[in-house]
């Protein structure tokens, strides 16, 4: 590495960049320090840090909240941690276009709270409260709403990075039928920070609806079944979720939940529908509203990351449900398997419990079943089992994607080969 007495040199419009040696509890990537953290103040902060870095050949990772730090693959070595918590602004909400735009270090959290206030929210609903704005979008990360609402890369419509050659560049707008540009927006979702730095976004909106009600259908047998009752109909669920565990030498216990959000007449007639369509397939069901829907759904968003062993993230086609579950069931001969899933999409987190040599043979034999399973990301597991052909298996063959990581990032300094590209 590039000595750091070249931090003299890190400013923009003529002010010093705020900078600090790491602090070991907190500054670490899978255990790997950075030589020195950045806190930028602004979009022309974080474009010269950007150029600094690259001019000196100083490996970087971006951070937002640190929900997801530990996903990818460990850094062999990292230089700078470009800490993105100082642009925290929401820097317009148009609530009559039902759009916002905030800054890429603004807490999901804080910008709901701001948004609840005009009756509106950013449609997303992941597990981490410290998420990130920059950091849902360059995971793509999201919860049950997927099911309806789509990922951050489905309710983004305009973006503004930084690039390693301290440039900004913008793309979208600030109106849903903005279609002009480049799609950044698109090609940023779900790189991990390894092509540029995110630093402010642009969301399209939706009412924060009047009432819900959830339909819970616990002990399911048939799920193919109610997946087929429920996609062949009308109905619009805001969530449609499974819970299915298999713990080692039993057989796998499944539940599936049913969100209905909306005004309360539409959720109480759909609801109606929903429980018409559910009772000849399992009449063992009930609906909770209120405060009992409340504590339902609070504490599933977190449960797979509370449990030890390793998480992986799958997709699969909504008609293969039946042969996901057999899947998960031959693997509980040797590991427990938890699955929280959008099963209305066809994706979800695995859980595997079990010893190293079990959970190995299980994810390989995920990666394995390609007419059942894709896109097999290893996203939680021992640092010393993370090399990143592991950790994104056949997803890490993308020579698209190779050819934009040497566009933007020529000398490969962002992401210390964490991320896909």
């Amino acid at each position: 590495m590039t000595s750091l007495a070249a931090l003299d040199e890190l400013r923009a419009d003529g002010r010093a960049i705020a900078f600090h040696p790491p602090d070991p509890s907190r500054d670490t990537v899978d255990g790997v320090h950075p030589k020195v953290v950045v806190l930028p103040a602004s979009r022309e902060e974080v474009a010269a840090t950007l150029r600094w870095a690259d001019q000196h050949g100083l490996t970087t990772v971006i951070r937002g909240g640190g929900t997801k730090l530990e996903w990818g693959a460990p850094p062999a070595a990292l230089d700078v941690l470009l800490d993105m918590s100082r642009l925290n602004r929401i820097l317009q909400h148009q609530s009559g276009d039902l759009t916002v735009t905030v800054e890429a270090g603004a807490r999901l959290a804080d910008v709901q709270a701001h948004l609840r206030q005009r009756g509106q929210w950013l449609a997303l609903d992941p597990p981490f409260a410290a998420a990130t704005i920059g950091g849902l979008l360059a995971t793509n990360d999201s919860g049950p709403s997927r099911h309806r609402f789509g990922t951050p890369r489905d309710l983004v419509i305009g973006i503004e990075v930084a690039t390693v050659d301290g440039h900004l560049a913008k793309a979208g707008g600030r109106v849903v039928k903005n279609v002009a540009g480049y799609d950044l927006s698109k090609i940023m979702s779900g790189s991990f920070g390894s092509l540029a730095a995110i630093t402010s976004a642009t969301f399209k909106l939706s009412p924060v609806p009047a009432a819900s009600t959830t339909v819970v259908v616990p002990h399911l047998v048939e799920v193919s079944r109610l997946v087929e009752a429920i996609t062949a109909s009308q109905l619009e669920p805001s969530a449609f979720e499974l819970d299915l565990l298999a713990v080692r030498g039993e057989k796998p216990v499944i539940r599936c939940l049913l969100r209905f959000a909306s005004f309360a007449e539409v959720v109480q007639a759909e609801t109606a529908n929903a429980l018409a369509r559910v009772a000849p397939i399992h009449p063992a069901f009930h609906a909770v509203t209120g405060t009992d829907e409340h504590d339902l759904w609070e504490p599933r968003q977190s449960r797979p990351w509370a449990g030890p062993g390793a998480i992986v993230r799958a997709s699969w086609l909504p008609g293969k449900i039946a042969h996901m579950v057999a899947l998960v069931a031959a693997l509980s001969d040797r590991v427990t398997v938890e699955v929280t899933a959008r099963i209305g999409i066809g994706a979800g987190l695995f859980r595997i419990e079990g010893s190293r040599e079990d959970t190995l043979h299980a994810i390989a034999a995920m990666r394995a079943s390609f007419d059942v399973l894709g896109n097999v990301v290893v996203v939680r597991a021992p640092v010393e089992l993370k090399s990143r052909e592991w950790v994104w298996g056949s997803s890490l063959v993308n020579p698209i994607a190779a050819a934009l990581k040497r566009e933007l990032d020529p000398h490969g300094i962002l992401g210390a080969g964490r991320g896909p590209v």
